[in-house]
């Protein structure tokens, strides 16, 4: 009970045993005191029973703040959890893929290898005297040239790309020199020609390029 609500029913009796000492009469009606012990009481039993509520809501807090806390710990373990998964199901599937891309990256060479022999090659002498028609043979190239794209679209769509690396500087990672050539017009280590193209896949080489690198001219020592 409250130390103001205490001092003012204490100063109230007192009044009254004050009257009674005086020799005067009690008020006849209680009604006005008994009311206002009524309300001390309720008063009272209503503040030890906010006290009891607020108790009960910080004890509900704090178990929800438990609960909140383990739930954030395992929706981190679950994420993490997530994350490696999809790393390791990616991981699995491009080493499934990589195979049958280096098998598209074969078949691309051989249509490449097979266009470059039929252009370079001239019509033998007996189709030259009765002039042929070569109709057939120009059919036939735009056949490859066609497949050749389809693949090349194909290795696009997966993320696939050459390196292209003439006129570069030579980088081990990306390519092996199989061979070197004198040529003044581009610095020594330069990439001169592409014997083999190279391939990346997203950020990794999937197929290293072999290349002829430039070692400078070969004269300049004689001079």
């Amino acid at each position: 009970m409250d130390d103001s609500i205490k001092q003012a029913l204490i100063d109230r009796f007192r009044g009254y045993l004050d009257m009674v000492e005086d020799g005067e009469e009690p008020p006849d009606d209680p009604g006005e005191t008994a009311d206002l012990f009524s309300v001390l009481v309720e008063m009272a039993a209503l503040r030890s029973e906010v006290r009891t509520e607020s108790r009960l809501v910080k004890e509900a807090l704090e178990q929800f703040r438990g609960v909140f806390d383990s739930l954030q710990a395992s929706q981190a373990t679950l994420q993490r959890e997530l994350d490696r998964a999809r790393t390791e199901t990616r991981d699995q599937g491009r080493s499934a893929l990589r195979p049958l891309l280096l098998d598209v990256i074969d078949l691309r060479d051989r249509l490449v290898a097979a266009l470059t022999l039929s252009a370079a090659a001239r019509p033998r002498w007996r189709d030259r005297l009765w002039r042929r028609d070569r109709s057939g043979v120009a059919a036939w190239q735009e056949g490859l040239r066609m497949t050749l794209r389809r693949l090349d679209q194909v290795l696009l769509d997966r993320r696939v790309v050459a390196t292209q690396l003439a006129g570069l500087p030579f980088d081990p990672r990306l390519a092996r020199a199989i061979g070197t050539a004198a040529d003044s017009s581009v610095a020594e280590g330069t990439v001169i020609k592409e014997v083999r193209a190279g391939f990346r896949w997203d950020d990794q080489v999937l197929r290293t390029a072999e290349v002829i690198v430039s070692k400078g001219d070969a004269g300049k020592g004689d001079r």
